[in-house]
């Protein structure tokens, strides 16, 4: 009773899985994703085991298809399972089990599986898939991700209604700090209008987790640091590295203050005024 889409980004750099339902927390159930692995997404009576069984596949060299393959023949459930897979390289596999509730099915393409049970109908993973081709190719994956869930979401989605959905992005050192892989992690667990939500968390992510580009940067000179550092302590602050930590910026400015990203700036000065 969900509808997803699991896909590899262009540049064969990240892997993700974008997934609403009629279903409390459906994020916990139904994304798992590595990166230089691939993604999988396990719903309708979804076997959770599946993410783990088929990243270990995906892991030892298996395509997505052969991974699909023995994910099945080891699961007599297969006939009410539906699963989307992605590999490394992009190739895609999708299954939906014949007693999966109507409306059921699922469309793949090079970087991507789309899926969905229990929809409003066949429009629903058309939407999803004419949004995924008509996206730019060198956006955020996460951006990708979400306006295909977004399209699927207005053609009807899931036919019992909205209650969850989540986003999962995997990059190698995207995560906070560079520390691990996880580039997006985002639920919202119950909502009246979860993909919505989910694209206002997705903005908050954007700006608080998410490393600031050469783009972004402005060097920090002599003078604009004695600023940044007036303005600390005028906040009552010790220093500008302080404020820094109390506001959860700490991805978009140099931990030595050699440059800080303009929208931090921007915030700074528009504090100020």
């Amino acid at each position: 009773m969900t509808f997803s889409i699991v896909a590899r980004s262009a540049d064969g750099e990240s892997w993700g899985v974008a997934v609403a339902s009629k279903f409390l927390a459906v994020g916990a159930a139904v994304p798992a994703a590595v990166a230089q692995v691939g993604a999988i997404a396990t719903q309708a009576d979804a076997n959770v085991a599946y993410k783990g069984i088929a990243l270990a596949h995906l892991d030892e060299g298996a395509t997505a298809d052969v991974a699909l393959q023995r994910l099945l023949e080891e699961d007599d459930g297969r006939d009410h399972r539906q699963v989307g897979i992605v590999d490394v390289d992009g190739n895609a596999a999708s299954h939906t089990g014949h007693a999966c509730i109507e409306w059921a099915g699922g469309s793949t393409g090079q970087d991507y599986a789309i899926q969905g049970n229990c929809l409003a109908g066949a429009d629903v993973v058309e939407a999803m898939e004419l949004a995924w081709q008509a996206s730019d190719d060198d956006a955020p994956l996460a951006q990708r991700l979400l306006l295909a869930l977004a399209a699927g979401d207005a053609a009807g989605g899931d036919k019992r209604g909205r209650q969850s959905a989540a986003l999962l992005v995997v990059r190698e050192g995207a995560g906070y700090g560079g520390l691990d892989d996880i580039a997006v992690d985002l639920r919202v667990d119950d909502h009246p209008a979860p993909v919505d939500e989910l694209t206002r968390l997705l903005d908050l992510n954007d700006l608080y987790l998410t490393a600031s580009t050469e783009e972004e940067r402005v060097p920090v000179t002599a003078e604009l640091e004695a600023e940044l550092e007036s303005f600390a302590r005028a906040a009552g602050l010790a220093d500008f590295h302080t404020w820094v930590g109390t506001e959860n910026y700490e991805m978009r400015v140099a931990g030595d203050l050699s440059w800080i990203d303009q929208r931090i700036l921007d915030i700074v000065r528009g504090e100020a005024g």
